[in-house]
């Protein structure tokens, strides 16, 4: 039977979740005939600054960038978010398409953009050596890590060093040399390690107050011209975690200054876990109470304790709790209004605001900003926010499937030669539909055919592959033996 090209899947994926992946013509003659910029007021110039930015070794759309120096009492944090809007006017062709698909889908095997290529790629990402427009957002951090004042005004940025997740995470956790790029330009080896500080300090706050401490492992199909040929996993590491501790940051400070300005924007919502009791008896098996109500605290140090005691498992918990907890929402917030917080990040005020090049909520949360700034009103109705709102959770959730989708068909077409075979596992899911485990190694997920009525999600079990049907994008397996507690 002949193979299915990865790619062929990933394209039919995003048609049947109702992705549009390509640009219309009129998008086309917007590209070939771009707008005017749009400035608003006269940018700071900190382009002599020691910008870097971090990101995968393979990503085009760089969002932001980082610097940070010493100031009395601290450290000054700055982040420098690509400044889309000044090329993408509201309204626009490329709008409209970025609002109707508002998210950009990685598949692992093809990228389908929700800007074309030439601004995310181009002219609106923070390549290293060249002059770009950014919204900056200024944090000054204390000794302690907490936050002693936020600002955020716009500005000329130059990255100076585009560096990559992996060689920058095993230098800074003593497992490799200094990267050459890093170790190439003056006082970026400092500067980099002073942005990894400042990142622990704030980190460390956010776990006093309950911050969840979870490692995930993602799981990526490599292909050779649309053909499987390993599914490998993305480990977090210190670099990863230093620019997701900015971008937190960032987000919780672009929501304050929001509202503080009387804007109604859209938020980042994750609720307290419907599931909170069946974490409860997760704990439970490790000899831990946590208390009868969603308590983002007492999680925390359950979960700091059972990183310490078990870190070669520590991956498998981490999978249960964030299954349980379910996934995001965006929703309209309202000024001086109540808002479900953010529960895993144990933040109250929480927005997207920093990759404006892939999520359309960023890019109008950007333009919520500029127009603070600039002493305008809102550019967006609180209807249209609200359904803006809606429509990206429910995009979200399709990319979502998309994505696993190609996923499950790689996994299939990479195990069609290992039915009967026996994997260690772990319960994913249990719903109306079936059972889903995700297998240890190779990290991939499927359905449990057999014996799903003895398990819940968080389960460790034994699993024996029964089919793979890699059209169908389908792994089923059965129990092989009970699970374990």
């Amino acid at each position: 039977m002949l193979k299915p090209d990865l790619r062929d899947v990933a394209r039919q994926a995003m048609i049947d979740e109702g992705f549009d992946p390509d640009f219309s013509p009129e998008v086309r003659d917007q590209l070939a005939h771009p707008p005017a910029p749009l400035d608003k007021g006269t940018p700071k110039d900190l382009r002599e600054l020691l910008w870097s930015s971090i990101d995968n070794d393979d990503t085009r759309d760089l969002d932001q960038v980082e610097f940070v120096q010493a100031v009395d009492g601290g450290m000054r944090l700055l982040i420098g978010i690509a400044d889309v809007d000044r090329k993408v006017p509201k309204g626009s062709p490329i709008d409209k398409h970025a609002e109707s698909q508002t998210t950009t889908v990685y598949t692992g095997v093809q990228m389908f953009p929700m800007l074309p290529v030439e601004l995310s790629a181009g002219d609106t990402s923070m390549f290293e050596n060249q002059d770009r427009h950014a919204v900056i957002v200024e944090i000054v951090v204390a000794s302690d890590g907490s936050v002693k004042s936020e600002d955020v005004y716009t500005a000329l940025i130059r990255n100076k060093a585009q560096l990559a997740y992996p060689g920058v995470g095993a230098w800074l956790e003593q497992r490799g040399e200094v990267p050459q790029k890093v170790a190439s330009l003056p006082g970026l080896a400092d500067q980099v390690q002073k942005q990894s500080a400042v990142a622990v300090l704030l980190r460390k706050l956010r776990e006093k107050n309950g911050a969840l401490e979870i490692e995930t492992v993602e799981a990526r199909a490599v292909t050779h011209d649309g053909k499987v040929t390993t599914i490998e996993r993305n480990r977090d590491n210190a670099a990863t975690r230093t620019i997701e501790d900015f971008m937190v940051s960032a987000n919780g400070a672009v929501a304050r200054f929001l509202e503080k300005r009387g804007f109604a924007a859209i938020r980042r919502v994750v609720k307290k876990p419907d599931r909170w009791p069946r974490i409860v008896d997760l704990a439970k098996q490790f000899g831990a109470d946590l208390p009868p109500e969603a308590d983002s605290i007492a999680l925390h140090k359950f979960l700091e304790q059972r990183r310490a005691i078990d870190p070669e498992h520590f991956q498998d918990l981490s999978l249960a709790v964030v299954k349980l907890m379910g996934p995001g929402e965006y929703a309209l917030d309202l000024p001086g209004g109540l808002n479900e917080g953010h529960f895993g990040l144990a933040v109250q005020d929480y927005t997207h605001s920093t990759a404006p090049n892939r999520r359309f909520a960023d890019l109008l949360t950007q333009r919520l900003v500029k127009a603070a700034l600039a002493g305008e009103p809102s550019p967006y109705t609180n209807d249209e926010l609200e359904a803006i709102a809606r429509n990206c959770t429910l995009r979200e959730n399709a990319a979502r499937k998309v994505e696993r989708k190609v996923r499950k068909t790689a996994a299939a077409l990479l195990l069609a030669d290992k039915i009967g075979a026996h994997f260690n596992a772990i319960v994913t899911g249990v719903k109306k539909e079936g059972t889903y485990v995700r297998v240890i190694d190779p990290p991939v997920e499927g359905r449990l055919m057999q014996g799903a009525h003895d398990v819940d999600v968080g389960d460790k079990v034994s699993v024996k592959l029964l089919s793979t049907n890699p059209e169908k994008g389908f792994i089923d397996f059965g129990l092989d033996r009970p699970s374990t507690h």
